[in-house]
């Protein structure tokens, strides 16, 4: 007997939890299956970059994961010593971790297994119950393509291993989230295209002893005997150390290696491992799959589709944002409010970025490659400055998706808001909300439940001057109206955000149209929670919403924001 479900995630990780939230939150039904008999404990991945922080923070996680995790504010690179004084290595300079202004919010470092159990508990807080099948392993599927064009039928089939017993499950759609060595992927015949390197790397969690200035810094290492970076942990003391080694093969690797060769290289600062948590070592290489889909019914995400090294700090963030893009159009098209064609923007939006990511990556590691920078005449400055051009990238905020059914920049107008770009994340600037002169980010207004955002910055209003604000509502309403079903709130398809360039107390509460002000919630009360105004506050300086977003307070602007920002 087959179990019916209508999203069959495959793997638990982190693209597959981030997708499991937004099912979760707009009712979905849906199931994650994973081989491992538990959550994940520790190792893999631990880089969170500013992009994933605003992700977080959408789904109201940001608070818990702020406070847990190593804030890293701060770059120090280091170069092998050219003078007399002997061998070692030099400090030569510092710079910021992540280019001020780019966020609202800092890049962090926590693990992965952290990060996935923060997932997993807001998935089945809001889901009402346990989402995650555990020690069942997925053993292949097939597609009936036939069956696959009618969108009310469950064409995909998925055979599993649950403690020794074959499973089935039967599903509208999947998502194969299961890892480089992905079992989807190999069922559909898809092939992972590129290559691996001679370079090898070692990567080991430590809690180390030593008088190395920078220990709780990010830091690049060079030196003639090699290259390191740290990447301070959460908590005071332990950190990730990312060793390069030479004329080795990875599977050979041994822990005392990767200790002697770090040592080699801190000289003449010493080094005592006082434990080793977690370690692995692994040989670089860059992989893209050949399909990211079967019949836009099964799609790909995360290591699945797009393996390379870590030492960008990309690949948890990727495979989420993988998650992030998928998990609303699944959500929207199930509950009716698109048609299919929608997901076919997932796979020529995070193709792309995959290809993008894949060519970065390629180019990245050369600069941490000894033999590649002595070939070329790569100096230490030459590294820093790479650092400092790839910074944006690395944050997650050099995002650009192309024009499509969701994305149009033909039609847009950009010179009325110069601050933003078509196809790229939202992003935040301080407000302060009218109702109670509070000082907020304003993309906290911008709620993650597969709604969709119009903001508009209507200017300056004045008891003398509504008439262009009462048009805009009365126009806007009808767009409004238009989506919404009758038997739900008003703004529950169409989030509209208002915000003013007006001082906030020479505005009055009842000068605001009934669009921005919707009567919602089952005691039917008016949301006052939709406009604010670019002006000081109390405790909080002013935020220059207008200035930051290029837009002119005399033209206004209306700005259209997807789900995912």
């Amino acid at each position: 007997m087959s179990e019916t479900v209508d999203v069959l995630i495959c793997g638990g990780g982190s693209a597959g939890l981030s997708a499991g939230v937004w099912l979760a939150r707009c009712g979905v039904s849906f199931k994650i299956l994973e081989k491992r008999d538990g959550a994940l404990e520790t190792g893999q991945a631990d880089g969170v970059q500013c992009r994933t922080v605003e992700i977080f923070e959408s789904f109201g996680l940001a608070e818990t994961l702020l406070k847990e995790a190593y804030h890293a504010m701060e770059i120090a690179f280091w170069a092998p010593v050219t003078d007399d004084s002997g061998r070692g290595i030099r400090r030569t300079n510092y710079t910021a971790d992540t280019e001020p202004g780019l966020s609202h919010l800092p890049h962090v470092l926590l693990s992965q297994a952290r990060i996935n159990e923060l997932l997993t508990i807001e998935m089945e807080r809001v889901a009402g119950r346990p989402c995650v099948e555990y020690s069942c392993e997925v053993q292949g599927l097939e597609v009936d393509s036939e069956s696959a064009k009618d969108s009310n039928a469950y064409p995909v089939t998925v055979k599993a291993l649950k403690d020794g017993a074959e499973k089935s499950y039967r599903a509208k759609y999947v998502l194969g989230s299961d890892g480089a060595h992905s079992v989807i992927r190999k069922s559909l015949g898809f092939k992972m295209i590129g290559d691996s390197s001679d370079a090898v790397w070692g990567v080991m969690d430590i809690y180390p002893r030593t008088n190395f200035p920078d220990i709780r810094k990010k830091a690049v290492i060079n030196s003639e005997a090699g290259n390191l970076m740290i990447i301070p942990r959460e908590g005071d003391f332990l950190a990730r150390f990312y060793i390069e080694l030479e004329d080795v093969v990875a599977k050979d690797v041994t822990l005392e290696e990767l200790h002697t060769q770090a040592r080699l290289i801190f000289q003449p600062y010493s080094l005592e491992v006082a434990e080793t948590v977690w370690w692995s070592a692994y040989a670089i290489g860059q992989r893209l799959a050949d399909h990211f889909h079967k019949d836009y019914r099964v799609f790909l995400s995360g290591d699945a589709c797009h393996t390379h090294s870590p030492k960008a700090g990309q690949g948890m963030n990727v495979s989420l944002q993988d998650g992030y893009n998928i998990g609303w159009k699944l959500a929207t098209v199930l509950r009716g409010q698109a048609g299919p064609e929608l997901l076919e923007t997932y796979v020529s939006e995070r193709q792309k970025i995959a290809a993008e990511l894949i060519e970065f990556d390629r180019n990245w590691t050369k600069f941490f490659s000894s033999t590649y920078r002595q070939e070329h005449g790569i100096t230490p400055e030459d590294v820093q400055k790479q650092f400092a051009l790839a910074g944006r990238y690395t944050a997650g905020q050099a995002i650009h998706y192309e024009d499509s059914i969701i994305v149009d920049a033909r039609m847009s107008q950009p010179g009325i808001a110069t601050g933003l770009t078509v196809g790229m994340r939202f992003p935040s600037a301080q407000v302060i909300r009218l109702a109670d002169a509070r000082a907020i980010q304003l993309v906290q207004a911008l709620t993650t439940d597969s709604r969709w955002h119009v903001v508009a910055f209507a200017g300056n209003v004045s008891s003398e001057n509504l008439v262009p604000l009462q048009d805009l509502s009365l126009r806007l309403g009808k767009v409004v109206d238009a989506f919404t079903p009758v038997d739900v709130d008003r703004d529950t398809i169409i989030n509209p955000i208002l915000v003013l360039s007006s001082k906030r107390t020479e505005v009055e509460q009842n000068w605001i149209p009934d669009t921005f002000t919707p009567v919602v919630s089952k005691w039917k009360i008016k949301s006052l929670f939709k406009v604010f105004v670019d002006d000081e506050g109390y405790n909080a300086a002013h935020g220059h919403a207008y200035e930051k977003y290029g837009v002119d307070p005399k033209r206004g602007a209306l700005v259209i924001v997807r789900p995912d920002q």
